[in-house]
């Protein structure tokens, strides 16, 4: 299974992965597949066959979620991702007969991804590990910030507060930073310097968009491509960075 016209962003929190995807998704008139976007599944799940997407789906009491242990907390991340990465390859294969461009924030693994993406189609987007954490709590999407009253409530808000931070830190480590700089893959640091308008350039870059558009306008494409090479720095190991 392959998909030819599947483009997939994937890396940290606070990296600017769901900005990304809509920007390219506007722009490119391609189909968005935002954040937990298979979670239209989620209603006809079974809990025997997806338990981590089931325990939230069935969570009666959201305390629960938050007082759990940064080793539970950790173990039930990792067993979302793999499940997430099932429901994203069904919904994907569908969408990919459409035969329009589709721009993916996924959990799919990187590893999975070499498979399944086409050559070019994958972008990595990483924040610092501490950015990452630190700043988890300040972005104003509806379920950050459900989880942050949730704490508050907490008889010991404080304390709850370090509890979940440390699970945070387990998900967000850097040696899991170092996995994503060493898939493979062209990597984009996050920098606050850079507006959303210039990632969205070096993105379409790194997917080949631009030479694309240049095709069809009958535009050659070896300057770009020279200027996208003069953009990027490596890694020891040869993956790319910009």
């Amino acid at each position: 299974m392959r998909f030819e016209n599947a483009y997939f962003v994937t890396g940290t929190a606070y990296a600017g992965k769901s900005t990304l995807v809509k920007g390219l998704a506007e722009k490119h008139g391609g189909i968005l597949c935002p954040e937990n976007y298979h979670d239209a599944l989620l209603p006809g799940l079974s809990p025997a066959e997806f338990p981590c997407l089931c325990y939230t789906r069935d969570l009666e009491d959201w305390h629960d979620f938050i007082r759990r242990s940064p080793e539970d907390y950790e173990a039930w991340y990792d067993g979302v991702s793999e499940e997430c990465e099932r429901l994203e390859l069904q919904i994907l294969e569908k969408l990919d007969k459409q035969g329009k461009p589709i721009f993916v924030d996924t959990n799919i693994a990187t590893q999975t991804l070499k498979s399944v993406a086409a050559p070019g189609h994958v972008l990595i987007l990483l924040a610092d590990p501490e950015i990452s954490v630190r700043r988890f709590f300040e972005r104003p999407d509806r379920e950050k910030q459900f989880l942050y009253r949730l704490i508050m409530d907490e008889p010991d808000p404080e304390r709850a507060m370090e509890n979940y931070r440390q699970g945070l830190k387990r998900i967000h480590s850097p040696e899991r930073y170092a996995r994503f700089r060493k898939a493979g893959f062209p990597v984009l640091l996050r920098d606050e310097d850079r507006s959303a308008e210039e990632t969205l350039v070096l993105a379409e870059a790194c997917f080949g968009l631009e030479r694309k558009e240049e095709t069809k306008d009958g535009r050659g494409g070896a300057d770009s491509e020279l200027g996208l090479r003069s953009g990027m720095e490596q890694d020891d190991d040869g993956t790319e960075a910009l």
